[in-house]
């Protein structure tokens, strides 16, 4: 039908718009983290991007159902202040009808928070894991950032320098301080490289530089002024990410044995079931009463919306911790919010047909 194409060509348009804001808010706020955790020398700046990336994968299930619920709520909103939907029911056609363009638009939306929820989620998780595991392994050397303090990956040892050169291959005013056999030891250098021995062996090499040595507890100390000093720089060996139920593959997780993994299985079954009640529960919360104010139904639906999300947490929650049977929590929290479907459907197809008996009275 004409008016079935029409509704959907404005669920896509609205449904653009929403996600571009709210991916946008989603990239921002992962982005100022990950900058935080490089600007602390914590994480390496060119893996920023891909941590962002592995994020926006972890959260994008939970974006496309609030995506979807906003999109319809938001064109049936309009079609009620515009008085669209006045001439849809003065032409015979109940508010039920609106199910079958809603769900030609969302079945596909749902389709790809159920691949994401169930299989891209944790493939980026577990990736996230692998790649913060390769980062902490890389030497000590590759991971110095000018103007930070920077603990090397082997423990022992604090690195800190003034400024890198373009090629990262040489360094300037070099601050390293280490323990070595119960004894202090602090090295200023004005210069350093990076060199390779024949053996495949890293060395810093500092120049122009002294060390101070102390054993504390003691007033005893020595001071050596060099030309060039050799640091060795050690290779950590990665370490496998460890596997959770959040990085685990659906058809690894064993929900009999493991509450936690029933509690996992739970939500990202969830999700998908979760987004498809979400975009029917928008049909009759669109309604909007010009005498309450056009934002109410908005609050209201956001209100909703923050409630199942929790909802849904709750009872993963209760199932990871054994409080709760995972299929007790695997119906529950839907057939509640398909109660509250009912109702409200009810509430306004109660309410129009009384306004249709008391306009053919008069």
């Amino acid at each position: 039908m004409i008016f079935e194409r029409a509704a959907r060509r404005e669920f896509v348009h609205a449904a653009a718009g929403v996600f571009v804001a709210l991916f946008a808010i989603l990239i921002s706020t992962q982005l100022v983290r990950l900058l935080n955790e490089a600007a602390g020398g914590k994480l390496a700046p060119e893996a920023v991007a891909a941590l962002l990336g592995f994020a926006a994968l972890n959260y994008l299930p939970v974006v496309l159902s609030l995506t979807l619920f906003m999109a319809v709520l938001l064109s049936l909103s309009r079609a009620y202040r515009d008085s669209e939907m006045v001439v849809w029911f003065s032409s015979g056609l109940p508010l039920t009808a609106w199910l079958r363009p809603v769900s030609a638009f969302a079945l596909p939306v749902v389709l790809v928070v159920a691949a994401l929820s169930m299989f891209l989620s944790p493939w980026a998780l577990s990736r996230s894991a692998e790649y913060r595991n390769q980062l902490d392994a890389k030497s000590d050397a590759s991971q110095i950032a000018p103007g930070a303090f920077r603990e090397a990956s082997s423990g022992g040892r604090i690195v800190f320098v003034e400024k890198l050169s373009e090629d990262a291959r040489e360094v300037q005013n070099v601050f390293v301080t280490s323990v070595q056999e119960g004894r202090l030891g602090v090295v200023m250098a004005d210069a350093g490289t990076q060199e390779t021995a024949e053996n495949g062996d890293r060395f810093l090499v500092l120049q122009q530089g002294r060390r101070y040595e102390v054993e504390p507890g003691t007033p005893e100390f020595r001071v050596m002024h060099f030309e060039r000093y050799s640091v060795r720089v050690q290779e950590a060996v990665a370490q496998e990410a460890e596997q959770t139920p959040k990085t685990t593959p659906i058809w690894e997780l064993d929900a009999g044995a493991n509450p936690r993994a029933a509690g996992e299985l739970l939500w990202r079954v969830g999700l998908p079931v979760a987004a498809l009640l979400l975009a029917f529960l928008a049909v009759p919360l669109s309604f909007v009463n010009p005498r309450a104010g056009r934002s109410m139904n908005m609050i209201f639906a956001i209100v909703v919306f923050s409630l199942y999300n929790n909802l849904l947490s709750i009872t993963q929650a209760w199932v990871a911790r054994g409080r709760l049977s995972f299929e007790a929590a695997l119906v529950a929290p839907h057939l509640l919010m398909l109660l509250v479907l009912a109702l409200l459907f009810f509430q306004r197809l109660s309410v129009f047909a009384f306004a249709r008996r008391r306009k053919a009275k008069t």
